[in-house]
């Protein structure tokens, strides 16, 4: 309120970093997997690692495809980075895979630099248990979590802007779309896309943060907004979706009225027609007893 740096603030502060990617590593820090989340928090840092040359498209995209964990973009970068480790940075393997050699090197030198800079007893790994790497991503991406509207379509919680899923996102090998995610950044060519995407638990961001997001756990989840008056401050909650019989449902019986005049106004306009038909007869009948009257008299 004052205009002073919070303890989280001036933490943040101490890296050479943008702000989210700084408090992803301090998060990681908490949950034993800042080894992990430097190696991504670097791979982040420089561009595209993959390239894809149009003469051997579908080559480069197989080769992409052998490192793809299903639930993460992140975890994908940090996957390639152990295998180039794996392989000694080699140039020749990684043109082989269709990986910038440079781009490796780059990441690696950033990744020594913030090492340097990290506490050496805050460097924790967290081994195979790469779902806590994707809790703490959470607290980097609180801006920037979409729920998913149609296929490969998603929609920002916060902002409603709609983003779409990348073909080439690990994440659509996963067989099934995931309904929440969070993502790095929004890269704009045909479509509006996410840039590195991983799938989370919404029970994440309501942990990381509650200022956001509340979460009442009753059936089905959908998000709903609600905003505070008093602060200003708009917040999202996923409640549950509307049963029949609850407000919003359908109201038969207006229906069934309707029918049943409907029948009404029926019957009465066919009584109606037969009236009229009878009374044309009777005037038809009336003419041709005249008719033959006046025949009768000629005779």
């Amino acid at each position: 309120m004052d205009g002073k740096l919070t303890d989280l603030g001036k933490e943040m502060s101490s890296y050479p970093l943008d702000p989210p990617l700084s408090r992803m590593l301090i998060c990681a820090k908490k949950l034993g997997c800042s080894a992990e989340m430097v190696t991504i928090v670097s791979m982040l840092s420089v561009p595209d690692i993959f390239y894809r040359p149009p003469q051997r498209a579908e080559e480069s995209d197989k080769a992409r495809e052998r490192f793809f964990v299903p639930e993460s973009d992140h975890l994908t970068l940090l996957n390639v980075y152990l295998q180039c480790k794996r392989n000694s940075f080699t140039a020749s393997w990684c043109t082989r895979h269709f990986i910038h050699p440079k781009a490796v090197l780059k990441a690696r030198d950033v990744r020594a630099q913030l090492l340097e800079v990290m506490p050496k007893d805050s460097i924790i790994s967290c081994g195979s248990n790469w779902d806590v790497v994707r809790e703490a991503l959470c607290s980097a991406y609180l801006l920037q979590a979409a729920r998913i509207k149609g296929v490969a379509k998603y929609v920002n919680l916060l902002t409603g802007i709609p983003a779409n899923l990348h073909p080439s996102s690990a994440l659509c090998g996963m067989g099934q779309t995931p309904e929440y995610v969070v993502y790095h950044e929004l890269v704009m060519t045909t479509k509006e896309y996410m840039r590195a995407v991983t799938a989370v638990d919404p029970t994440w961001l309501a942990e990381i943060g509650p200022m956001f997001y509340s979460i009442k756990q009753k059936g089905s989840f959908h998000v709903k907004a609600e905003s505070n008056k008093e602060d200003g401050q708009v917040k999202y909650s996923v409640s549950v979706k509307k049963e029949k019989g609850e407000e919003g449902d359908i109201n038969r019986p207006e229906f069934k009225k309707l029918k049943k005049t409907s029948k009404r106004e029926r019957r009465n306009g066919s009584s109606d027609s037969d009236d009229e038909k009878n009374t044309l007869r009777m005037k038809l009948l009336k003419k041709k007893q005249k008719q033959r009257q006046q025949k009768k008299r000629f005779l």
